[in-house]
């Protein structure tokens, strides 16, 4: 009886371990998912027209992946099938199981019944419902053994998710994005338009989500702002993957850029900069037809090591930028993508008088926007005008082209100076129901067609495209219109507000290399970072107490210690 007592138990354990043992070679034999998303064969197509095909893309946690493409070519829509939002026609997105995607959300009035920081929290949407399921579980007048045991688990799982933390961490989200404390507890509906992109984004942010998707991140941040965005993003350990037309941003966090191009999606290792300096380089080689395959690899190669040797001094960390070495020259392939010839002739030069401004003031609706604005403009004067708030920037600009009236204060001309303007708000130029050619026509010496579809050519609008009415025309459309006009003045002193409002990247890298090499003196401001830095060698700040004028460079200006100092004596009392 002992022995089959002995025999029995032992029969146990081997039954045990024969199981322990099945298990762990099913463990083994299963293969290891790594966490990430896949793209496998995806296809869009509406009626007969292609966004993209066959597309098979991989994105792996610890990088950054931007989506580039000319306007219309599918980036957005790309962010939708990867978030569920739409079906693509063929294919399908796998994501490692348990992983938590975020999505930064574009219906503004989406939460407008909500306080902000409970808005914030709503990103994590099951730390969100233990939340709500808890405090009514806990307001229940017949409190059951039943209740207290469910309320008991959700505590340990909201325990596991650092839930006594969730306040604290939106509200650090809001801070650095700008929200103040003062606004946390009002509702969304309360907001104004920039203040809710930014409470947006600090959902899409919270709880540090596996799979993060950023459509235009940067619109309606300030600077200030979008470098504390830049810095959270190249410190995030899990997957990114934005569309933005800031190539500063993309350059700051991007580790990969992927390409929407002939209907394709190609994968490149390295920032927006990168892409874009390869691409035009194999442009370059390419139409050089006498050129030896061999230079051309040699030179790509030299390229690719000049690159790595500088990326390793960017914020991002050195073990992202050892990926540039992995990359394959062959895989390097011309853009197919088209940028606008923008160039400026003027009719004159400019004579050595060309602005005096002096002592100006505005105010709109009884808020005081700047005031003591007095400055001379030079002629090698290329100066970025900023302000916290860029009513103020447009109000000076509607004054000195006449548009405006000031509070107090003069504007004297040069008697040489013709002014060529660029607003931000272009909607009283397109109310005549008029089609492209007639409508630039309006701003022509010269009224012949051929002349006039020149300049529309010149800005990418062509054949039919000539004929479309002003009323059905796009942001961008409208954006590259203005340009045409803007071309068409012959100024010989260029002022810009926002110039790259609505535009693709390559209409805005063509508009920047234009005013970069541009002899003219110019006034502009612009959100996007790299136009300002590239362009500018002098910067004004407006505020309610006077201005802050040195001859630096945007980021200088950004940095400069003395700066800071004399913004915070001229901070309203």
């Amino acid at each position: 009886m002992i022995f089959w007592d002995s025999g029995c138990i032992a029969f146990h354990y081997f039954i045990k371990l024969f199981l322990l043992l099945t298990s762990l070679k099913a463990y083994l034999c299963t293969p290891f998912l790594a966490s990430m998303i896949a793209v496998s064969n995806i296809s869009l197509r509406y009626g007969k027209r292609t966004l993209f095909e066959d597309v098979n893309l991989k994105f792996i946690p610890g990088n950054c992946y931007g989506i580039i493409g000319a306007n219309g070519a599918g980036k957005s829509t790309f962010l939708k099938i990867l978030s569920g939002e739409i079906d693509a026609n063929t294919g399908e997105i796998a994501i490692t199981p348990g992983e938590r995607m975020a999505v930064l959300r574009q219906n503004h009035y989406e939460f407008d019944e909500y306080p902000v920081l409970q808005t914030v929290m709503m990103g994590h949407k099951r730390l969100w419902d233990i939340m709500i399921e808890k405090d009514a579980i806990y307001a229940k007048p017949d409190f059951s053994d039943a209740d207290g045991i469910r309320a008991s688990e959700l505590e340990g799982e909201f325990a596991e998710m650092e839930g006594w933390n969730a306040e604290s961490d939106a509200a650090n989200l809001l801070s650095g994005l700008g929200v103040t404390e003062d606004l946390h507890y009002k509702l969304v509906a309360d907001l104004n338009g920039t203040q809710k992109v930014r409470v947006l984004l600090a959902q899409a942010l919270y709880g540090n989500p596996d799979i993060l998707l950023l459509d235009e991140p940067t619109n309606d941040l300030d600077v200030h702002t979008i470098a504390w965005l830049e810095d959270y993003l190249a410190d995030f350990k899990n997957t990114v993957i934005v569309v933005s037309h800031d190539r500063h941003f993309l350059d700051a966090v991007c580790t990969h850029i992927v390409d929407i191009d002939y209907s394709k999606m190609k994968l490149f290792t390295g920032n927006y900069t990168f892409w874009y300096e390869s691409s035009q380089l194999i442009s370059r080689q390419m139409s050089d037809k006498n050129s030896k395959l061999e230079d051309k690899r040699k030179q790509l190669q030299d390229f690719i090591a000049r690159f790595s040797a500088n990326a390793s001094k960017s914020r991002q960390a050195t073990s992202r930028k050892k990926l540039l070495d992995k990359l394959n020259v062959e895989d390097l392939q011309a853009s197919n993508r088209k940028y606008p010839a923008i160039i400026f002739k003027p009719e004159r030069e400019p004579g050595d008088q060309i602005l005096h401004v002096e002592n100006l003031s505005a105010s709109l609706n009884g808020k005081l926007l700047f005031s003591n604005v007095t400055f001379n403009m030079h002629r090698s004067d290329k100066i970025a005008v900023i302000a916290q708030d860029h009513q103020a920037v447009s109000f000076l600009f509607d004054i000195l082209m006449g548009e405006r009236e000031p509070d107090g204060g003069t504007v004297t001309w040069g008697t040489t100076i013709k002014p060529a303007y660029l607003p931000a708000d272009n909607g009283k130029y397109f109310t005549l129901d008029l089609n492209l050619i007639d409508w630039l026509r309006q701003y022509s010496s010269d009224p012949d067609e051929t002349f006039v579809r020149g300049f529309l050519g010149k800005m990418l609008f062509s054949g039919e495209e000539t004929l479309k009415k002003c009323s059905v025309l796009s942001g961008g459309e409208k954006m590259r219109c203005m340009i045409s006009r803007m071309m068409l003045g012959s100024g010989n002193l260029l002022i810009m507000d926002e110039p790259t409002n609505h535009l693709d990247l390559e209409s805005i890298t063509a508009f920047n290399n234009s005013i970069t090499d541009v002899k003219t003196p110019v006034l502009l401001s612009s959100h996007d970072h790299q136009f300002m830095q590239t362009t500018a060698n002098r910067v004004i700040e407006l505020t309610p107490k006077g201005i802050i004028d040195r001859q630096l460079t945007y980021d200088d200006f950004l940095e400069n210690e003395a700066v800071a100092s004399r913004r915070q004596e001229l901070q309203p009392a």
